[in-house]
């Protein structure tokens, strides 16, 4: 049965986005975390991922910011 975590993924990041404009670190944790709770992260959940970071604006990438996406980066990179 195929995992339906991307759609959960997907609402999340709508309601953060729409929650104050942005993602925050924290939220993106949220997220990611979701993917990960069955033990793998799928091609629908690297595809959301890749999506919600592409919103992301530079301006709103601080220090922890930057080391959660590159913590994104990494996993997503080994499974792609």
């Amino acid at each position: 049965m195929e995992s339906r975590d991307y759609l959960e993924m997907s609402f999340k990041s709508i309601n953060c986005f729409s929650n104050d404009g942005k993602l925050d670190a924290q939220e993106l944790g949220k997220i990611l975390a979701i993917a990960e709770r069955d033990g793998e992260i799928d091609q629908n959940e690297i595809r959301v991922l890749r999506n919600i970071i592409s919103r992301i604006k530079p301006s709103e990438v601080d220090t922890t910011m930057k080391a959660k996406l590159e913590e994104v980066r990494v996993k997503i990179d080994q499974l792609s």
